[in-house]
C-alpha cells in the first residue's frame, strides 16, 4: 500500500495516485506470474490519466527498460531506441537488434514499458513486442489510450499474450488532495479541490493546471488558503475556445 504522497524521480515530482499504485501492482503481477503464463500487461486510459508518470514511477522501481514510440518511428527505431535504453550497441540488421534486445532483457532480469503503444498497433508493429516477450520472456508493460486494448484484440496472436488488462481511472478526491499537497505551495479547501476535480474531468494533468491558476489568484490575492467560496478565477477544463465575434 502506497502512503507517500510523492516520489521524486529525476527531479520531477510523481505524486503516488491510485493509478500510479494500480501501474506498480500491474507490473508486479507480470513479474511474479507462474511459469507457462503469458507475461503482456495493458494499462490504458484517457489522456491526462497519469499514465506516463505511471510508468516513470515504476520504471524506477523495477529497472524496467522504458520507451515511449514516436509517431514517425519504424520497427528499426523501435529496437534501437530499445538498444539505446538498454546501453548495447544499435547499429545493425532489424534481426540483429532483436536478438540484442532479447539477450539483454534476459541477461539483465529486466522488464519492458513501452508507452504510446497504440502507434505500434497503427503501424502494423505490435508482432514485434510478441517476438521480444516471447523469445525473452521478459514481462512487457503497454501503455495507451482508451482505444487500445481493442486494437490489440485485432491481433490474436498478441491478444492471446496479455496477462492483465488495467484499466487507469479518473482521479477521486483523495487523489486530488495528494495532487494538492504535491503541486499546489497554498492550502487548497476540500470543496475547492472537489471543483477542480470535475472541472478537469478527473484528468490528474488538467487538475494540475488547475491548482497552478488557483495558486496564482491566491498569491495576487496575498491568500495563503482557498476555498470554492474564495475562488473568482478561470478553470481549464480542455473544452475549445469559442469563436471570437468580429
Amino acid at each position: 500500500m502506497m502512503t507517500t504522497t510523492a516520489s521524486p524521480v529525476n527531479d520531477h515530482p510523481i505524486a503516488l495516485l491510485k493509478n500510479v499504485a494500480a501501474c506498480m501492482a500491474t507490473m508486479e503481477r507480470l513479474r511474479d506470474r507462474g511459469g507457462g503464463r503469458p507475461g503482456i500487461g495493458v494499462f490504458y486510459g484517457h489522456s491526462g490519466f497519469g499514465k506516463t508518470k505511471s510508468a516513470i514511477y515504476v520504471k524506477n522501481k523495477t529497472n524496467a527498460a522504458l520507451v515511449e514510440v514516436g509517431f514517425t518511428w519504424s520497427a528499426k527505431t523501435l529496437l534501437q531506441r530499445l538498444c539505446v535504453e538498454l546501453r548495447v550497441e544499435t547499429k545493425g540488421t532489424l534481426a540483429q537488434l532483436a536478438d540484442r534486445v532479447v539477450e539483454t532483457l534476459v541477461d539483465d532480469d529486466r522488464p519492458l514499458i513501452i508507452d504510446e503503444a497504440d502507434k505500434l498497433c497503427d503501424k502494423g508493429m505490435i508482432e514485434l513486442v510478441r517476438q521480444i516477450h516471447e523469445e525473452s520472456g521478459a514481462p512487457i508493460l503497454l501503455l495507451g489510450e482508451e482505444k487500445l486494448p481493442s486494437k490489440i484484440a485485432r491481433e490474436e496472436r498478441v491478444h492471446n499474450r496479455v496477462l492483465v488488462w488495467e484499466p487507469a481511472q479518473p482521479c477521486d478526491l483523495a487523489d486530488a488532495r495528494t495532487l494538492a499537497k504535491v503541486y499546489c505551495p497554498i492550502e487548497v479547501a476540500d470543496d475547492l479541490i472537489e471543483m477542480i476535480r470535475t472541472k478537469s474531468g478527473g484528468r490528474a494533468r488538467r487538475i494540475v493546471v488547475n491548482l497552478d491558476l488557483v495558486a496564482d489568484f491566491a498569491r495576487n490575492a496575498g491568500l495563503k488558503a482557498l476555498g470554492a467560496a474564495d475562488y473568482a478565477g478561470p478553470f481549464y477544463t480542455g473544452d475549445e475556445p469559442k469563436p471570437r465575434g468580429r
